[in-house]
């Protein structure tokens, strides 16, 4: 319910005189003025968003694995194609950052993808809430640039382990490989 103040009324009266109502009348009411009620509407929608970015944590925690578990089959698979790449010159070194690149490639990839997906379903939820209070759709460039930086960090982290797999392998057993 909301109340609308005449002008000239005095503020503190008014208040008090909802709260009596409110207290007598609805006890598990609660009384707030404009400021107080969008700090609570604040919190509700921060508490989501951090419901939210919980989840993409654990997204990004799972895509880790996706991505070591891609690459280390990636790895298997071109066993001989490694090895032949290292008889040919390739060092160790490179073939290192060969893989950590193909991890970024694939981060990237899927954090773009996500990113298309999420602003497209953002802006088809606030078209159709508009007759609810959602009038404006924003693109929070800063926390989207996060999550790309972050993509690319997780991508380096997920290489760790197949780029060093990788790069031990023996040569000459790798070109044998079939």
């Amino acid at each position: 319910m909301f109340v609308k103040v005449a002008s000239g009324a005095d503020q503190s009266e008014v208040r008090a005189a909802v709260d009596r109502v409110v207290d007598r009348d609805f006890p598990s009411a609660t009384v707030a003025d404009r400021a107080q009620y969008k700090e609570v509407q604040a919190a509700d929608i921060d508490q989501m968003l951090n419901l939210v970015y919980a989840l993409l944590l654990l997204a990004i925690v799972i895509a880790l694995i996706g991505i070591t578990n891609t690459l280390s089959l990636s790895i298997f698979e071109r066993t001989r194609e490694l090895g032949l790449l290292r008889a040919v010159g390739l060092t160790r070194r490179q073939l290192r950052s060969t893989v950590r690149w193909e991890a970024v490639i694939i981060s990237l990839y899927g954090t773009g993808l996500g990113l298309v997906l999420g602003l497209l379903f953002g802006w088809a939820l606030v078209t159709a809430l508009g007759d609810q209070g959602l009038s404006s759709f924003v693109v929070p460039a800063g926390p989207l640039a996060v999550v790309v930086l972050v993509s690319v960090v997780a991508g380096v982290v997920a290489a760790i382990g197949p780029a060093r797999r990788a790069a031990r392998l023996d040569v000459l057993a790798a070109v044998r490989s079939e």
